[in-house]
């Protein structure tokens, strides 16, 4: 039986009548993101039709998911919202603190030992608070999430960008900050501009080496990192149906590397069979009574272009694999194609790791496609010539892969089976052979490989592909090979051939789990104490920000012009940070420290305008705050791409930066910006980012008239006294003016609910 089945049957009853309604408002067919978004409104009914792209529209999702680094802060925010439960159903799950490095019995055991005081506070404050707990082991939050509470038809908001994964089940799930998160679950609406819609028809049905991995490597390349920005992709067509529910899942979660607000699939038959195998029929029950309003509706995807505001179509029979990268996600070349390109760029040929899993590609299916390619390299005689490391998704995944044999394939092969975590995904690998300055390079199943991502190491060239494309690559050990075309010298000096991976969308004998790692809150949680020690280095109790006084926007200073592709992993680095994400004062140390600086190139060396010295950013930082002084940060376009945390925005505002100024944001950067009372401004001509100069000051001439739809004027004042005059374009409305001039958010929640 489904967690919160009768939450799951309250939000179907009022489905129909709520998308009637707005069909009717609207005087149009409806794809399945608007159907689930109309019948998700605060109100629960709408007087209008609402603008994509301009309303700003508040909502009320059905639950929320915490992954253990983001939710130290967001609830440590919600502690201080006054309320004694949670207002949804919510989650917590460990899986971001545990390091890869021996393999998953040693590796676990040592994270209990070291990070055992965040997990204490996380497992306590879940328990006061409602919350439902699961423990280190347990799995990836997402995987988690969508064998235990997706639904068709559902609105849910999670505190890491991958949320988005939920789409496989039909739901609408949207990474958002921590900030967000305690507004929901304080028991507030949740404001969200309402979504474009970019629609990607599929046709035809996969075959060969292709995945449905390469779906989205194939849309990435098309979009771009940045061409999902404020869209919800919807899938539809005979090819998503043919795909499996996990398959869609793969597809949704790397959406996020699109930008996109979120995406997701209509409800159609392997839903209905992953559902049922993960104990839920009650939930597949409940959907297929309804099923015609958990699918966008006929004419819709008859006619997409009439109400798509973007349309991708994409034949599944022609798709060819493809892998991804280095240093982006969206830089797709087909497998074949990739020798030509690595020769002319100089990177590395050789392939040092071969990684499977994380939150993207670590399902029954995906773990026995790859074990296919894997058993046939031991059948084939073929050594491997690169390292494998496995990651399970969840502790049920686990168990069932190595009860059907398929782990021990892996490690005939000489893998390392690490914990059922994020692990190299998120930089917490522990790599047992470090190159230092020398190039090389990996291929792994995850979904971002942006510089540094893995291992901390910029010279690694990362290439995202489908696990079983990865499987072969790291047999092979080469780059430039090509399963479908490629012979490999097996030991006997024998040229061998891989065959087409096989897989099985669900295991033959059904899943199977002896302890799945979930810890149920107690009903009274009013007794409960909250463990955090007062002399802790890595969780600290918050104190309110303060108000920006219109007063401190004047002879503001320069404290970094980022250049080039500047994403919260630049902002706020995970791997060891990860460690300091419960402790605003200590994780500020790192405060933009992978920023290239734009006037010397240089990352975490800026100029303090106070001595004329450079240094790193937070100890120039931490000076200009010491003297009361107010700072800017510059950058170019996309700033805050990647993950969704929104210690991105909680330590430059808690250093004493003002305001960001960008030629363009990602979503939910510039949204955990104005939730920190921060503000975040974009320019209105960009080549006025080449006017700021290093020793620039400046001064914000009108921000007391500061107000929807009306742009800041910036006085730009630079060293030899010439001036320039800055128009700053904001996208703040009146309640998000209030969260600035209350200091956060949360200071206003407070306030309201004193």
């Amino acid at each position: 039986m489904a967690f919160d089945i009768d939450m799951i049957k309250g939000v179907y009853s009022k489905m129909a009548e709520r998308v009637d309604a707005a069909r009717k408002i609207t005087g149009t067919p409806l794809t399945l993101a608007e159907k689930i978004l109309y019948s998700h409104l605060w109100d629960g009914k709408t007087e209008k039709a609402l603008v994509r792209g301009k309303d700003y529209v508040d909502f009320a999702p059905d639950r929320i998911a915490c992954q253990d680094a983001t939710a130290q802060m967001a609830l440590l925010q919600f502690m201080q919202a006054g309320k004694k439960n949670v207002a949804v159903p919510t989650t917590v799950h460990c899986d971001h603190l545990i390091q890869a490095k021996q393999g998953a019995n040693k590796d676990l055991k040592r994270a209990n030992e070291t990070s055992n005081e965040v997990f204490d506070f996380l497992e306590s404050v879940s328990n006061k608070y409602g919350i439902g707990f699961w423990k280190p082991g347990a799995g990836i939050i997402h995987q988690v999430v969508l064998e235990n509470y997706a639904f068709p038809g559902g609105m849910m908001i999670g505190t890491d960008s991958h949320t988005v994964n939920a789409g496989g089940l039909g739901m609408v799930a949207i990474g958002v900050g921590g900030a967000d998160a305690v507004d929901v679950m304080a028991g507030m609406a949740w404001e969200l501009k309402f979504p474009k819609l970019i629609g990607v028809k599929l046709t035809g049905e996969l075959n060969g080496w292709t995945a449905s991995k390469d779906v989205i490597l194939k849309v990435a390349g098309i979009l771009t990192v940045k061409g999902g920005t404020g869209a919800i992709v919807e899938y539809f067509g005979p090819g998503a149906k043919n795909l499996s529910a996990t398959g869609k899942g793969t597809i949704c979660n790397m959406g996020a590397e699109v930008g996109a607000t979120t995406s997701t699939f209509g409800y159609d038959e392997s839903m209905e069979r992953f559902l049922r195998a993960t104990d839920r029929s009650d939930v597949a029950d409940a959907a297929n009574e309804i099923k015609e309003y958990l699918t966008g509706d006929d004419e819709v995807y008859a006619n997409p272009e009439q109400y798509f505001d973007e349309v991708i179509e994409i034949n599944l029979s022609e798709l060819r694999p493809h892998l991804n990268g280095p240093f982006t996600p969206d830089l797709a070349t087909p497998v074949g194609e990739l020798g030509e390109k690595a020769k002319k760029n100089d990177w590395p040929l050789k392939v040092d790791w071969g990684l499977i899993g994380s939150c993207t590609n670590s399902s029954y299916e995906d773990l026995s496609r790859a074990a296919s390619i894997a058993q046939q390299a031991i059948d084939k005689k073929l050594k491997p010539k690169s390292d494998f490391g496995i990651n399970p998704g969840s502790e049920q995944i686990r168990f069932t892969a190595e009860r059907d044999g398929l782990l021990t394939v892996f490690e005939n092969l000489g893998a390392t089976i690490f914990t059922n975590a994020c692990g190299p995904c998120i930089g917490q690998w522990d790599r047992s052979d470090r190159k230092g300055e020398e190039k090389n390079t990996i291929v792994h199943s995850f979904n971002r490989n942006f510089s540094k991502r893995a291992d901390g190491n910029p010279n690694t060239h990362a290439f995202v592909g489908s696990p079983e494309m990865v499987a072969a690559i790291a047999i092979s050990g080469k780059l430039d090979f090509d399963p479908m075309n490629d012979t490999l010298l097996n030991e006997d000096g024998e040229e061998v051939k891989l065959d087409i991976p096989v897989g099985l969308e669900l295991p033959p004998k059904g899943f199977a789990v002896d302890e799945n790692g979930y810890l149920a809150p107690t009903e009274d949680g009013s007794s409960v104490e909250v463990k955090v020690a007062t002399d802790s280095e890595r969780l600290e109790l918050l104190e309110p920000f303060t108000p920006i006084q219109d007063s401190e926007l004047k002879e503001v200073k320069l404290l970094i012009k980022a250049f080039g592709k500047c994403t919260t992993d630049h902002i706020s680095m995970a791997g060891p940070w990860l460690r300091y994400r419960g402790h605003l004062d200590n994780i500020s140390n790192n405060c933009l420290i992978g920023a290239v600086n734009a006037y010397n190139k240089q990352t975490n060396f800026v100029k303090n305008q106070l001595t004329g010295e450079y240094a790193g950013v937070p100890d120039t930082q931490r000076e200009y705050k010491a003297k009361g002084i107010k700072t800017i940060v510059v950058g170019d376009h996309n700033y805050g791409e990647g993950s969704s945390r929104e210690h991105a925005a909680m330590e430059p505002r808690f250093l004493g930066v003002a305001a960001v100024l960008v030629k363009s944001f990602a979503r939910i950067h510039e949204t955990n910006l104005k939730k920190q009372g921060m503000l975040g401004l974009t320019f209105n001509t960009e080549n006025d980012y080449d006017l700021i100069e290093e020793d620039d000051t400046f001064s914000f001439v009108d921000i007391e008239e500061f107000a929807p739809d009306k742009p800041l004027t910036i006085e730009v004042e630079h060293k030899d006294g010439s001036k320039d005059t800055i128009i700053a374009n904001h996208t703040y409305n009146d309640a998000q003016i209030k969260w600035y001039r209350e200091g956060s958010a949360l200071n206003l929640i407070k306030k309201q609910n004193a």
